[in-house]
């Protein structure tokens, strides 16, 4: 379980990691979405995990490469930003986050069983 200061450091790092993908993501995945949906700090602050999800974007694999090849930048801007709040910037790591296409499945499953025809119950008998 994350501590405090854990959860309102991560808090800091996803709105300023998201101002600099919204002004420029652009720059690495044009005609791409990029959204930090969560992030997650290990308790030394060293490493920060972040988890991305892409819209409007067919291979979103090769656009994680794609970000992780930006990785040192990103830092470099990230630090920009906090320098006067942290002693260490933390290492990104960048991760797809997939919960969008498991509730999406998982709603075309509940439709699909929705729709089948009920056995009656033989207990009931």
């Amino acid at each position: 379980m994350e501590s405090k200061r854990q959860q309102k450091f991560a808090g800091v790092l996803q709105q300023d990691l998201a101002t600099i993908f919204q002004r420029e993501g652009q720059s690495y995945l044009p005609n791409t979405l990029v959204t930090i949906t969560k992030v997650r700090v290990t308790p030394d602050l060293a490493i920060a995990r972040v988890f991305l999800s892409f819209f409007n974007n067919v291979n979103v694999q090769q656009s994680l490469q794609l970000v992780k090849s930006h990785a040192s930048e990103i830092r470099y801007k990230l630090g920009a930003r906090i320098k006067d709040q942290v002693r260490v910037i933390p290492q990104l790591e960048f991760f797809v986050d997939d919960t969008n296409e498991y509730v999406e499945r998982m709603d075309k499953l509940f439709d699909k069983i929705s729709k089948e025809p009920r056995q009656p119950d033989e207990e009931a008998e």
